[in-house]
This record gives structure tokens, C-alpha cells and sequence, in this order.
């Protein structure tokens, strides 16, 4: 189906007298749109447990008159930090992909840096630099992040500027936050595996193929398999948020991101555009099973601070 009919779809659907969940018992079900190999477009259906969600499902795909992408994704979480691997260590310039976090939590990724009022900054998510909303803005960003070691005062690299609220009543969007680089922590923006990124992507993206860096898997590539995905409810850690307008990437021949890789940025492996902030993976779905991830749009990401990706040369 067209674009725009995929979008009065999905709009359709959550705005029904009939809610979708309604009569069923379900964790959670989420739409989004996805790109078929013919250049159409279908209904991305997300959903936690398929069994219980049958009656709902068996409506959209109606509605859908079939056009529809069923994935039984399990638990949503947002990434949190495992046990320290590749590019846990302190790095100096700093480097996206590299290990950082608040001092209460673990561990997330640094995922790139951007320029807000002609100051540098390292942008990843709520949940790593701001303890998802629990820290105050001036709180030190350490990296390597407290689970890689980051405890001396020498591992305070940056200084939380802002957070993009998370709301437990309506969906939200983005979870990120930024913070400005302490005088004297050099950087390096175009140290990305193959080179620097080329700008940020046009919406909707049409270039599927995708990579990221991030602090517990590394270099990985996917691809898109859905995006403004609405209706995602993500876990952190016991308070279940919803979220809407997401892009999910399935990993190629293995698991896209893992724990610790909150904060990474996604990139089109081609043009090298910035697409998405990743914040969030489940533990089942894709094509192997290996779970599926979840990005925020990056352009809401930086306009959610003013913000522009540091320009870079290699």
C-alpha cells in the first residue's frame, strides 16, 4: 500500500472506539510501517506475545486486507550494561562507540557529538547520561561509565546539560540527553569504523542497509525492518514506558546491538547518514530470533536539543 495509507492506518487503528487491546488480554501491541521488497509499503505488526493477541491480529490483517508484517518480539528492554568487552576502556580523545554513563548507572555507549549554542557536546541517552531523568543537569558523564571502572575524578569527561523528559503518561519519542565536553577532553568525531558520518538521513529513510558502534558489541551491521513504530512499551528496569514513532533494526546474521549499547548511532551503511539513536533491544524476533532493536529518529533526537552532529573530516 502507499505511504500515506500505511500512516491513516496505523492511526485508524489506535484511534478506534474499539481500542486494539480491548476484550484481550495482552502485554502490548505496536504498529509501524515497513518497506517490501517490491517498494511498497505494509503494516509492521509488533507484538509481545502473538497466542493471546490472535483475535487482534486476525483484525488488523483484515483491515490491512493482509498488507501486514507480523513479529512476535518477546520483552522489550532498554540496553543496560553486561559484563566489560570491547571498547569499555578510557579513551582519550574521546571516540563514539566508546563506554560512558552517569555515575549511578552501569554502563551505555557514547554515541556521537554534537554542537548546541557553538559548544561540543556527547549525545546519548537519558537512561546513560541522566539516570533516565533522576540526574541533575551539571552531573559529571564518566568514561569509561562506573561497570568499566570510570569512578576517579580523571574519568569526568563532560557535564549533563539537558535531558529530553521521559513521561510515564503519554508516549514519548526520544530518550536522550547531552552533555557539554569538560575544557581539555579532546575529541574525535570522525572516528566511526569507515570513516566519518556524511550528514543526517531524509525521512522516511529509503536506505535499509545500516551500522552502528557501541560500547558491548561493537561494530555491527542490519537492517531497517520498520519504522514510526507506535505503541512500544520498553522496560526500564520495572517502569514500562510507551513510546511511538520508532525505527527497529534487525541485525545481519546475529544480534544487531546487546546491554551496554544504549546510546549508539545508527547510520546508513551506504550514504553514511545518521538515521537513529539506539535505546532499546527485545529479546526475541527477527530473522534468526536474536531479538530486535529500537532507535529514536535522530532528527527528533537533535532537535530535541537544538543540537547539530559535529561536522567531521576523516
Amino acid at each position: 500500500m502507499h505511504l500515506e495509507s500505511c500512516r491513516e492506518l496505523k492511526r485508524t487503528l489506535f484511534d478506534s472506539p474499539t481500542p486494539l487491546t480491548a476484550a484481550v488480554d495482552i502485554p502490548w501491541l505496536g504498529l509501524g510501517i515497513t518497506l517490501t521488497p517490491s517498494g511498497e509499503y505494509s503494516l509492521a505488526v509488533r507484538v509481545a506475545e502473538a497466542g493471546p493477541a490472535a483475535a487482534v491480529l486476525s483484525r488488523i490483517t483484515a483491515e490491512a486486507r493482509d498488507e501486514v508484517d507480523i513479529v512476535e518480539v518477546g520483552h522489550i528492554r532498554a540496553l543496560s550494561s553486561p559484563t566489560p568487552e570491547d571498547l569499555q576502556g578510557r579513551h582519550r580523545p574521546l571516540v563514539p562507540g566508546v563506554s560512558v554513563g552517569h555515575p549511578a548507572i552501569t554502563a551505555g555507549t557514547l554515541g556521537a557529538f554534537a554542537v548546541v549554542d557553538g559548544a561540543v557536546h556527547i549525545l546519548s541517552n537519558n537512561h546513560v547520561l541522566g539516570d533516565s531523568g533522576a540526574a541533575q543537569v551539571g552531573d559529571a558523564a564518566l568514561q569509561p561509565g562506573s561497570a568499566d571502572g570510570g569512578a576517579d575524578p580523571g574519568d569526568a569527561v563532560a557535564r549533563l546539560t539537558a535531558m529530553a523528559p521521559l513521561s510515564d503518561d503519554q508516549p514519548n519519542v526520544v530518550d536522550a540527553a547531552i552533555a557539554r565536553l569538560d575544557d581539555g577532553i579532546g575529541d574525535d568525531p570522525a572516528a566511526y569504523p569507515d570513516g566519518p558520518i556524511a550528514g543526517v538521513t531524509p525521512w522516511p529513510p529509503t536506505e535499509t542497509d545500516v551500522s552502528k558502534v557501541g560500547r558491548t558489541t561493537a561494530h555491527t551491521s542490519g537492517r531497517i525492518t520498520a519504522f514510526e513504530v507506535d505503541g512500544l512499551q520498553v522496560d526500564f528496569g520495572g517502569r514500562v514506558l510507551t513510546f511511538d514513532d520508532q525505527v527497529e533494526i534487525s541485525g545481519s546474521g546475529g544480534a544487531f546491538s546487546d546491554g551496554g549499547d544504549s546510546g549508539s548511532l545508527i547510520w546508513t551503511t551506504e550514504g553514511r547518514l545518521a538515521v537513529g539513536l539506539l535505546f532499546a533491544g527485545s529479546s526475541s524476533g527477527g530473522p534468526d530470533g536474536t531479538g530486535l532493536t529500537f532507535a529514536n529518529p535522530i532528527q527528533r533526537v537533535l532537535d530535541a536539543f537544538g543540537a547539530q552532529l559535529v561536522e567531521s573530516e576523516a
